[in-house]
């Protein structure tokens, strides 16, 4: 049978302090006397005491609470990009709550569970869920979208994503290098984030009177990589593949030596986007537009602290991609 939990007030009188006193032990950078912490500590440790967030953040209006909102925890990227953020949030004494919606299917009654639970600030990472939803659901904070595109709206801010200028550099060196025949693989046919990492290879390509030979849509898999590249290589005689993210990429070059028996980059240059830490292994060694995923979660998390200090203004922060020069391409 468990023990009844004691109340703040019970222990405060136990250990001959206010519940003010209480409160600022639990409480890291309060001002309390380090001997008087110590023995709230102890007395604490005792009787079972645990002070109650939910409680205190009715009184102060604050939860502490970041709902992240993403597409899946599976994915490299997103697994690499989510673990920064929860180190960073955590660091400043704000807990996450991750939503996945990429296999729920009411995404909107999944974040108006994670409303209920008054959040201070939303982060949507997701492709999945719309803006006015976004800021619908969440009314009283300010939603962070991190966007590939440009986003004008004076209720959110955002964290845009270009690759262009990085795109453009990888096909100029790949024309130099003889190559023409262009295909692109993309992890889903809906996704506006791919549809935009497209159009930057695309438009490289229309600057010196190239288009993509063909296109093909994966799941953002290895073994989508690995089977999708064999026909784009055998019928359309394609010699660069760009690939979605770098995991299919990955299984493309694997497709291209192993079954066709061809090299990369000499016979088919293969390119990823991403720049997850796997794509740089020595057995990978992947060309790719990559990602400084450190800089990425610092703009989050500057982002986040602007709305805490209680800027109500909108920001817009603005990242490049660079390329990340392998064996590949």
């Amino acid at each position: 049978m468990s023990r009844k939990r004691i109340t703040s007030k019970e222990l405060a009188e136990l250990v001959g302090v206010s519940s003010a006193t209480i409160s600022r032990a639990f409480s890291p950078d309060a001002r309390i006397g380090e001997e008087t912490r110590s023995r709230i500590l102890a007395a604490a440790r005792k009787y079972g005491y645990q002070p109650n967030a939910i409680a205190r953040s009715l009184n102060n209006q604050r939860s502490r609470l970041v709902a992240v909102v993403v597409n899946a925890i599976g994915n490299p990227c997103e697994a690499e990009e989510q673990q920064l953020l929860v180190h960073a949030l955590q660091a400043r004494q704000l807990l996450p709550i991750i939503l996945c919606c990429g296999d729920h299917s009411d995404r909107l009654q999944l974040m108006r569970l994670a409303a209920t639970y008054q959040v201070d600030h939303v982060v949507v990472f997701s492709d999945m869920v719309s803006l006015r939803d976004a800021v619908d659901i969440f009314p009283t904070t300010r939603p962070i979208i991190v966007s590939f595109e440009p986003l004008e709206n004076e209720e959110v801010s955002t964290i845009r994503i270009d690759g262009s200028a990085a795109a453009d550099e990888i096909v100029e060196r790949l024309v130099a290098n003889g190559k023409s025949r262009f295909t692109y693989l993309s992890g889903t046919s809906s996704s506006w984030i791919d549809k935009l990492r497209r159009t930057w290879f695309a438009d490289a390509l229309t600057r010196r009177g190239l288009t993509f030979v063909a296109d093909a849509t994966g799941t953002y898999s290895y073994d989508s990589g690995f089977k999708e590249a064999i026909p784009l290589v055998h019928r359309f005689k394609t010699d660069a593949i760009i690939c979605g993210n770098d995991v299919m990429a990955i299984g493309a070059r694997d497709a291209v030596k192993r079954v066709l028996g061809k090299s990369a980059p000499e016979d088919v240059a293969i390119v990823g986007q991403d720049g997850i830490a796997m794509a740089a292994w020595d057995c990978h060694d992947l060309t790719t537009l990559s990602l400084d995923h450190v800089a990425f979660i610092n703009a989050v998390v500057e982002l986040i602290e602007r709305h805490e200090a209680g800027d109500d203004k909108p920001d817009t922060i603005t990242l490049n991609l660079s390329t990340r020069w392998g064996a590949t391409a």
